[in-house]
């Protein structure tokens, strides 16, 4: 059977993420520290107040893994910011049913859905950790007679012709772009961005993007297939393998805004967390803890923003409403309106 790279994509990790643990292949940020959910829930309530405290307001997450970053979210909502937490209603977007049982045991109530898309059209505060990285990409080569697309069969690509690719960088790029060149484009993301953009021009809200990939668009393979904690090969026994790719954020951020919002960023996770208080939030901590355990925490601070390790990498990005200010954390960024 020969099928497009995306359809293979989303194919192999729907069955992973249904029947293997995934972090046993990859940490993600949540799990490094409690201070990351923590920082995101107040992160939240800010916002929800800047916004004018609708009520009721849905807070969402896309992606949610075992639900640490929702649980460590609510408790220091609970307890800093009560009456935003009687406002809001926990909605969860996930597809695996093994992991919302997990979901269910640390958070309590919530409202699954399938896709972003179901959420109700209420004010919406969404949070996407690690959420887009795993969407599906198309990918297309240049070679001497013109643009070729990528297929799978077995466990090999195969080329099919194709006309250019459309819909992540820009179109001089893809002109000029070297035979031998790999192009991505991620269709669901941007799908995703338009209904975003939307549901946040019309009725309120903000979006907190966090992901992988660079500061702004560029050409190049980046999928990838983690297995057993180790790199292993993308096309190979399909649903062994988390499969990921660089999220295109210029793209994503182009695609919200043509829809009526405004964005923020991307700016490195690393300047994020700091600016929303960081470094002080795991010192707090590591005041009541043993030694051990303390310096633990505040490791666990560094790993995340840090530049040679998760700070540089991870970039984090802001969807609001037009007439919004803007969100904690992008200050000093610079905004793009619709």
């Amino acid at each position: 059977m020969m099928e497009r790279l995306d359809a293979f994509m989303a194919r192999a990790n729907a069955a992973y993420y249904a029947i293997r643990d995934p972090y046993r292949d990859f940490t993600t940020a949540p799990e490094v520290s409690q201070v990351f959910g923590e920082l995101l829930g107040a992160w939240a309530a800010v916002t929800w107040a800047a916004l004018g405290r609708p009520s009721p307001v849905i807070l969402a997450e896309a992606g949610p893994g075992r639900g640490t970053l929702m649980a460590d979210a609510l408790r220091v909502v609970r307890r800093v910011a009560p009456d935003f937490a009687a406002e809001a209603r926990i909605h969860l977007v996930e597809t695996s049913p093994r992991l919302r049982s997990l979901q269910a045991e640390r958070i309590g109530a919530a409202v699954w859905h399938e896709r972003i898309e179901d959420l109700p059209a209420e004010p919406l505060l969404l949070i996407a950790n690690e959420f887009l990285d795993a969407l599906p990409i198309r990918q297309f080569v240049r070679r001497a007679d013109g643009w070729r697309e990528r297929f799978v069969e077995a466990d090999r690509f195969v080329e099919m012709a194709a006309g250019p690719p459309d819909g992540g960088v820009s179109r001089a790029a893809i002109d000029a772009a070297p035979i031998g060149t790999v192009a991505e484009i991620r269709e669901p993301a941007l799908a995703i961005a338009r209904w975003l953009g939307h549901r946040i021009a019309q009725t309120g809200g903000a979006a907190l993007i966090i992901d992988y990939g660079p500061q702004s668009a560029g050409l190049g393979d980046s999928l990838q297939a983690l297995r057993d904690g180790r790199p292993g090969a993308a096309l190979a026994e399909p649903g062994s393998s988390d499969l990921t790719a660089h999220v295109d954020f210029t793209a994503f951020a182009a695609a919200a805004r043509q829809s009526g919002a405004r964005t923020y960023g991307p700016v490195p996770q690393g300047a994020f967390l700091t600016a929303l208080g960081l470094y002080a939030r795991a010192a707090k901590l590591a005041r009541h803890l043993p030694a051990r355990e303390a310096a633990a925490a505040v490791e666990a601070a560094r790993r995340l923003a840090e530049p040679d390790r998760m700070g540089r990498l991870f970039k984090v990005l802001a969807i609001t409403g037009p007439g919004a200010p803007p969100p904690a954390g992008f200050e000093a960024a610079a905004s793009v309106a619709p």
